[in-house]
Formats: C-alpha cells, structure tokens, sequence
C-alpha cells in the first residue's frame, strides 16, 4: 500500500497559490471603500485612488472567479449551483474580506495552538459578524448619508444601526430609507440570525460539555475504590 498523498488538482493548487493575494485584494477593497466613504474631505484625486483600488481589486476577484471556474471543467450553470457564494461575493464583493477569516485559520493552524471545536467556531463567527458589521455600516452610510428624509445621518448612527440588526433587536431609532439601505438590512439580518445562533449554540455545547464532565470526575471521585462503573 503507497503512503503517498493524492496529487492536488489544478483548481486546489490555484486555490492555495491565491489565498493569500486574496485575503490582501480584500483587504485593500475594503480599506479603500471605508476612505471613500468616510474621508469626504479628501482631495477628488484621493477619491479617485480609492475609487481605482476598489476597482482593481474587484477585478481581481473576477478573474479568479474566471479561472477556477475554468480549472473547473464544469459548464457556468452547473458552476453556480455547485458555488453559489461564490458567486455570491463576486457580485456583492464587499462580502469578501470573510476570506481573511479563512486566512486566520491557516496561520492559526500552523503557527498556533490548535483550538477546539467551539472555540473555533466561536472565534470564527465573532469575526465574521465584526466584518459584515463593519461593512454594512459602510454600505448603509454611503447611501442614507445624503437621502431625503434619512435618519442614518453620521457613521456613528449607521454602526449603531448595524449592530441592533445583527443582534435583530430592531430600536426603530433609525432605519434605512433607500433601497440599497433596506436590502443591506435584509442581508445583516439574516447574517445576524445565523452567526449569532452559532456562537450561542456552541457555547451552550461547550457549557453542557464541561458541565457533564465535571459530574463525570465527581461521580468517579465518590465511587468507592474497585468499585467499576460496569459493576
């Protein structure tokens, strides 16, 4: 029997080789949209770098998108359905920066102590919601910021406004008046719901976990000695 590791595909060779250029492409996008939207007193020509970053990184992950689905070998409809976020985040790429999440992760894994299960999940969760947080509360304020009739008037407000979404708490205090607002709203929303019931159900998990094995040492403690459990 060999003991030797299947080849990687072509498409999982692409996939490692673009992780990290990835994870930098995204966080360039989003640096770039977050000085745009938040540093209206710049010069126009500091707009127009910012405006160029953001468009060349999504570029960028377009192509990416074109190679793999190439390196794929598979027909574009049967491509989408088999990766519907990914083409998901090419479409709505400020949800790209969750790849530094997976980042994370490998840097984790190899220079780091390995966490269990619902830490992982717990962390992971924690900075995705930090991330689609942040990048809702850019998208909300770029477009409410100047609406007739907006309530979402500062950053500030459209933070505060983010994370009583994604908590689905709902104030009222202020909301989204056009349409991109609104349809951001549906997507924390949902995200919240999601991301959140993570963390809180493994937590519980781990919680009942550490509970039942602390009734287990108890339970062995007060066994009287050669008294076996299948006794």
């Amino acid at each position: 029997m060999s003991d030797r590791s299947p080849t990687p595909s072509r498409q999982e060779r692409w996939d490692r080789r673009m992780e990290t250029p990835l994870a930098v492409a995204s966080l360039a996008f989003l640096t770039a949209y977050a000085v745009h939207v938040l540093a209206r007193r710049l010069p126009e020509v500091w707009h127009g770098v910012c405006l160029a970053v953001t468009l060349g990184a999504w570029a960028f992950f377009v192509v990416d998108y074109l190679v793999r689905l190439r390196l794929s070998g598979l027909a574009p409809h049967r491509f989408l359905r088999a990766h519907p976020l990914d083409t998901l985040v090419v479409v709505l790429p400020l949800l790209r920066p969750l790849r530094m999440v997976k980042l994370y992760d490998r840097v984790q894994r190899r220079h780091g102590p390995r966490l269990g299960l619902y830490g992982r999940v717990m962390v992971y969760s924690g900075l995705s919601v930090s991330l689609l947080g942040f990048a809702g509360s850019l998208t909300v304020y770029h477009h409410e910021v100047d609406a007739p009739g907006a309530t979402i008037v500062t950053f500030g407000d459209s933070v505060w406004w983010t994370c009583a979404t994604l908590a689905t708490v709902g104030y009222g205090d202020v909301s989204p008046v056009t349409p991109v607002g609104r349809v951001t709203a549906v997507g924390l929303m949902a995200c919240g719901l999601a991301l959140l019931g993570a963390v809180t159900g493994s937590f519980s998990s781990w919680l009942i976990q550490t509970f039942t094995r602390e009734d287990e040492k108890r339970t062995d403690a007060e066994r009287p000695p050669g008294d076996s459990p299948g006794a």
